[in-house]
């Protein structure tokens, strides 16, 4: 697999879970807020193949108690099992008009924080 392919099925993941919590495009649009990414930062394990299945397991690793910045770990999984790739984000929402950094509504915040969570996810004040 091309490497920048780990990035885009990350990028789906988490695409995928926000949907579950009905932050998919309309609403975004709605809200004028999407999602922007700081850093992304891939370490490849083990080389997964053309045609082979994969498996991203995704969990929320830091939040601030708001929800306005966050941390996702994405791990990938061959076919077989293997552990291919690790892929840490550091992100935010942004409100899409002025340009700046900003946060969900409250309620949308307190369903992004109920996301599944790492074992060391770390819960900041500010």
């Amino acid at each position: 697999m091309r490497h920048s392919a780990y990035a885009d099925f990350a990028a789906q993941a988490r695409i995928a879970m926000l949907d579950t919590l009905g932050l998919d495009f309309a609403t975004f649009q709605k809200l004028r807020v999407g999602p922007i990414l700081f850093r992304e930062e891939l370490k490849y394990l083990r080389e997964v193949g053309i045609n082979d299945s994969i498996k991203i397991h995704t969990f929320l690793t830091k939040a601030r108690k708001d929800g306005s910045r966050w941390s996702f770990r994405h791990e990938v999984y061959r076919g077989d099992g293997t552990k291919a790739a690790i892929i840490l984000v550091d992100g935010a929402w942004i409100d899409v008009v002025k340009r700046k950094l900003g946060a969900l509504p409250p309620e949308l915040s307190q369903l992004f924080l109920n996301l599944p969570k790492a074992d060391d996810f770390v819960l900041e004040d500010a």
